[in-house]
Parts: structure tokens; sequence; C-alpha cells
């Protein structure tokens, strides 16, 4: 049983209710009883509804309005396309197979697409079915655009939702959280007990598992991907403030880890106003001048040989990992905010982005997703056989009002067995109510139009506030009884048609779990291990390359070429095991499910992993490191290796990857101008290691 909503939660349905009743009366109800054109009241009807309630659009109102205005051709053309092939049951499933897989695989580049796609993929399934009918396209599109600008101006004037913050808002407050820690730890070292607590609450409100669905910048073009970045990057920075706030030597007593705490303040708050729209993007140069000084700086005034003296020297390594993720906020706020195709005397793999066309990015997402381990490519591909199966059996058996059988598949289907079971269960409840309540209607009100003109509206305004609040079965009990009242005004009707609404809905959701249960039945559960495990595996030999190309002084393009492979390839598994992970989240968790790895903790650590494999090697030593301190270095690396290559396997006992220490006799026989740098490899492998050890902490609710 779905939970009682909350106040707020039933407010915001009450009022998305009245504006899609609103428009779709608006549409229906003159195209029926003004201009007596059936086909185009259809369309008025459904495109509010397709919209409105089958497609969860994002953002606010007039983002909303937007999408709707943005998508209304690609529906045209759909209805269209689906009128043309509507001649003949073959040429309809071959379009209704080829439209399912393209709306549903084309949802990769962005939340806007994939929230329009299911409303999307209803134009063609209505336009696809019997009679055939091209005369009547005209009136179709005519009823179409009605509705969708009726929606369209509703979703602008009618009962507009209270503004709610972005993310770039959220953006924005963060940063200047950031600001306000860096200069306070670079004033008094440790301004407050409870900062290091903001600052990762902070952080923990930036991921996009906490963000409202469709408003995260999760698109596969160059804005999205470089705000995603800026997220990613402020995430980062927050945390690292909190460990400095928490060290044992207070910044506020080191002269080059306070000058670059103020600038880290500096840029937080330009990167901040930039995001607010107060001011033009400055970009990372300033930072990056003084994280120069600061690297020149750094090794001096450091008692050799001393423990204070090796915790300064992290504490140091800590603000220049934290001046890092700063540069990064800066850079990507310039690429987002900015327009910025470059990103000068910054890792080029990090902002890859920046300079393809739009095209060439969308092309990077959907291609990248061309495998059959990638959970989107299975969604897309489980959703087309599974609506060109149901348009191929309501075709076959000649079913009427054929198109209630292949919305019962798109609005029922989900991404595993169990799931899609459930909610037919509850589907095929609701149904038999609302069409037994439907059938007594249509059976004392017979022919009396009237009757059903009077209630259609209150109707619409129930189902579409009760059917998201109150689950499937509400869902599809109330729409029962929607779509009886409205076809009773387009033509005579009896009680059959809710015999007919009950023979569809269990057509259709007999076809949904066949496929439900014959395509990747599991879900992302199924691919989660192994996509998490490819991940780890990326990440092992990532190591000791990242440690070589940062302690050995050689030719920057050839500590390029020599981790460009291994960081090619970890970010795509990455992106791969984040989008697993996302679809992970949203599905139900099975009782007997004990796994109790951390996934989240496997994608940190491949994180830390990949922002060092940009780092490090930039910021390379000067010098060749002593023989023996280049052996200690390459020594935990190949043993943080093989932690990581064993942690691929999941062991049950888990995985404690314990590195060995630099050892105070290294560390002192290490040049001053190379010290700073072996103690950044160590900074940075303890970093993996926690991480590392992590992946096997028991879940909390994933």
């Amino acid at each position: 049983m779905p939970e009682w909503p909350s106040l707020p939660d039933f407010l915001k349905a009450v009022r998305r209710a009245v504006r899609v009743t609103l428009a779709a009366a608006a549409g229906f109800y003159p195209a029926v009883y003004l201009l007596d054109r059936p086909s185009a009241a259809v369309y008025a009807l459904f495109a509010p509804i397709a919209l409105g309630v089958l497609s969860p659009l994002p953002g606010s109102g007039r983002d909303r309005a937007g999408t709707v205005l943005y998508v209304l051709p690609a529906a045209a053309a759909l209805t269209a396309l689906g009128t043309a092939l509507a001649v003949a049951t073959a040429s309809a499933v071959a379009g209704m197979l080829l439209v399912g897989f393209a709306l549903t695989f084309g949802a990769a580049v962005g939340p806007r697409i994939a929230g329009a796609a299911p409303g999307l993929q209803l134009f063609y399934i209505l336009a696809c079915f019997p009679p055939y009918a091209p005369g009547t396209l005209p009136e179709r599109l005519i009823g179409l655009c009605a509705g969708g600008v009726l929606l369209s101006l509703c979703e602008l004037l009618v009962l507009p939702e209270p503004r709610s913050a972005s993310y770039r808002d959220q953006l924005a407050d963060a940063l200047s959280l950031a600001a306000r820690a860096s200069s306070a730890l670079a004033r008094h070292g440790v301004p407050g007990p409870d900062l290091g607590r903001r600052l990762r609450a902070a952080g923990h409100g930036l991921r996009f598992s906490r963000q409202p669905p469709g408003t995260t910048p999760a698109g596969a073009g160059r804005t999205d991907r470089a705000m995603a970045q800026t997220g990613a990057a402020t995430r980062r920075l927050l945390d690292q403030l909190a460990v400095l706030s928490a060290h044992t030597e207070p910044p506020c007593r080191d002269l080059p880890a306070q000058a670059l705490l103020r600038g880290i303040a500096t840029t937080c708050t330009a990167a901040a106003d930039t995001l607010r729209g107060a001011r033009r993007p400055t970009g990372p140069g300033p930072l990056l001048e003084m994280t120069d000084d600061f690297l020149t700086q750094r090794g001096r005034g450091v008692t050799e040989g001393s423990l204070a003296g090796h915790q300064v020297l992290r504490g140091r390594s800590t603000a220049l990992s934290a001046g890092v993720s700063a540069m990064t906020v800066a850079a990507a706020v310039a690429v987002a905010r900015g327009g910025a195709r470059r990103v000068p005397g910054l890792p080029r793999d990090q902002f890859w982005y920046a300079e393809p066309s739009r095209a060439r990015l969308w092309w990077v997402r959907l291609s990248g997703n061309l495998t059959l381990r990638s959970v989107v490519l299975q969604n897309a591909l489980r959703t087309a056989i599974g609506l060109a199966l149901a348009r191929t059996v309501a075709g076959s058996l000649d079913l009427a009002h054929g198109f209630w059988v292949l919305l019962a598949v798109l609005t029922l289907g989900r991404t595993t067995a169990v799931a899609t079971w459930s909610v037919v269960r509850s589907a095929i409840v609701g149904t038999m109510a609302g069409a037994g309540v439907a059938g007594l209607l249509l059976t004392g009100a017979g022919g009396a139009t009237d009757v059903y003109a009077y209630l259609l509206v209150p109707l619409m305004a129930a189902a579409f506030t009760v059917g998201p609040l109150g689950g499937p079965a509400w869902a599809q009990g109330m729409f029962t009884l929607v779509v009886a009242t409205a076809f009773a005004q387009l033509a005579p009707v009896s009680w059959r048609l809710a015999e007919v609404r009950v023979i569809d809905v269990l057509t259709g959701s007999a076809v949904g779990l066949l496929c439900g249960l014959l395509a990747w039945p599991a879900g992302a559960r199924a691919e989660i291990r192994r996509s998490m495990a490819e991940l780890l595996r990326s990440v092992a030999p990532l190591l000791p390359l990242t440690v070589a190309a940062a302690l050995t002084p050689q030719d920057r393009e050839l500590r390029y070429r020599t981790t460009q492979e291994s960081v090619w390839l970890t970010g795509y598994r990455l992106r791969v095991a984040e989008a697993v992970y996302a679809q992970l989240r949203m599905e139900p968790s099975p009782g007997r499910h004990t796994d109790s790895s951390d996934w989240l903790a496997v994608i940190n650590c491949a994180v830390h992993v990949l922002v060092g494999a940009h780092w490090l090697p930039q910021e390379h030593t000067p010098h060749a490191v002593p023989a023996e301190a280049g052996r200690w270095a390459r020594d935990a690396a190949a043993r943080l290796a093989a932690d990581t290559a064993r942690a691929a396997d999941f062991p049950p006992a888990g995985t404690r990857a314990r590195l060995p220490a630099l050892p105070p006799g290294i560390a002192r026989a290490a040049p001053p101008e190379t010290r700073p740098y072996l103690v950044d490899v160590e900074v940075w492998l303890r970093q993996v290691a926690r991480d590392l050890t992590a992946t096997e902490a028991e879940t909390s609710g994933l």
C-alpha cells in the first residue's frame, strides 16, 4: 500500500490535476459540442493527459510549458506516422517497435526528453490503430496542438507551483558556504565544532539522489555535463574542507595554506555569483596562479624528519586537493555559464566535453550505452518489444479500443519482473472495480450524454489527483471511469465498453508480464555487481600508472599517453555503473537480498582515483625521487591495486586495504623539493584505501 501523502504532495497533485483537467476540458468540449469533430476531440483530450499526467515533466511551470511546446512538433510527426502506418497491422507493429525503442533509448540524452518520452509514445499509439483514416489527420493535428497549447497556458497561468530551489541555486549556496568556511579556516583554523558537520551535510544534499526526479543536470549536452561536474567537484571540496577543519595543525598557522585557502574562498564566491547570474565567469586562472606559487613554497618552513613536519605536509596536501577541486568548479562553471570551449592549464581529459558539438556529445552518450550490459539499452529493448507485441496481439485479435492494451503495457511495465507483477495485480483490481462502476453508470445513464458531460470534469480532477498518489489500483480504476464517460460522449455505447476496458487491460498486463519475465527480469540488480566489478578492475591498473607518472620527471605528453587509455576506460565504466546504480535505487529491494556491499562507496572510490589520475601527473615532481622512496610508492600502489582487484570479486569476508605508511626515514631522505609530492601520493592512496574498505560496509538503504 502506498504511504499516505504529505500535505505538500497532496496540494501539488491537486494543482497538477486542476491544470490538466482544465486544459483537457477546454479542448474536448468545444470539439465535441460546437465543432462536432470527434477525432479532434480525442486528441484534444489525450494531449494534456499524455504530457501532463503520463509524462513526468520536470522543472517549474515555465519550464514545463516550454517543454510541452518544444515536443509538440515531435508529437505531430508521430501522429502523422501512426496515421500512415495504420493501413496494416504489420506496418503498425514495425513502426511501434522503432518508435518505442527510439524514444526510450533516446531518453538517455537528458531528463527533458526522458520526461516527455511516455507521452510522445501515446501519440503514435493512438494514431496507429484502425480505422485507417488518413483524411482525419488534419483534425487530429488540430486537436493535438490545441490540447498542447492549452496545457502550456495552464502550466503558466493556473495555480503555478511555488518556486523551489533549482540545482544551480543549491550549488551556489553550497559554494557560498565553502567560501565562508575557507575564509574562517584561513583566519581562525578551527572556526567551530559544527563546521565539518555543516560542510558534509551540504555536500550530501547535492547528491543527485537527493534531488526531485528530472531536476538534475543529467543531460548529454555541454551545459549539463559541466553542471554535473560542478556538483561533483563542489561535493569533494566540501568534504576536503571538512577534513581540514578537523586537522590537528590549523591552517591559520601555516602561511602557504592560509594564502591558498583565501584564494579558494575568492574563487568559490565568484563561482557562486556566476551561478546566480550576478557576474560573468572568471574561470580558474587566478587560483591556478596561486596554486603554482603554493607548489613552489609548500616544502618550505617544515621541520625535516619530524612527525609535526609530516603532519604539516599532509595538511598542505589536503589544502592543495581543495584548491584543485575549487579550480575544477571554476572551470566547469565557465563552461556551463560562459560557454568556454577550452580550459587552459587544467587536465584536458577532465573537460573533454567542452569542445565537441552537441550532436557529438549526444552520440557519445548513446553509443556508450550500445551494449547489452547497459540498463538503458535493456529498458529500451524491453519497452519496444512489449509495445510491438501488444500491437500485434491487439491487431490480430481485432480488439476494440486496442490502444488501451498498449497503454497498459506502457504504464504498468517496470524494470523487474517482481515489480511488474506487483503493479499488475493492483492495476487489475482497480480496473475491475472501475469497470464495475462504469458499467453501472453506462447502464443507468444510457444515451444521456448530458450526464457524461457533467461527470467528466470532476472525474478527471479526482483521477488525476488520486491516481498518482494512491498507486496503480486507484489510477487504473479512476482512469477507467474517465475514458468511459469521455467515449460515451463521442459515440453510442453500452455497458460492454467497461467489459472491453477490462479485456484490454488484462491483455496488456499479460504482455507486460511476459516481457518482464523474459527480458532481464532482475533489472539493475542483476547488473550492479558485474558493472561495479568491472569498474574496480579498471581502477586497479590506474593506481600504479598514476603514481609512476606523478613521481617521475618526464615529458607531459608521455605522461598523458601513459594514463590516457586507462583513464578513458575507467571513466566509461564509471558512467555505466552510475546508470545501473541510479536505476537500482528506484527498484524495490527483495526481502531475501542480503548483499552488504556499499555500491556508492565503489563509485566514490573510482571518482577519487580518476581525480588523482587527472591531477597528480599534472603536478609531477620536478626531480626524480630517491630510489628507496620510489620503491615504497610503487610497492604501496601495487598492493592497493591488488587489493582493488580482489575487491572486484566482493569476497564474503570483505576487503581490508592496508596501505603501508610512508616510513619517516624514507621521507627524511627525500629532498625537500620532492618530499611534498611524495606526501601527495601518500594522501591520495590513503583516501583510495579508505574508500575501498568502505565498499564492504553495511549498506543503509542504498
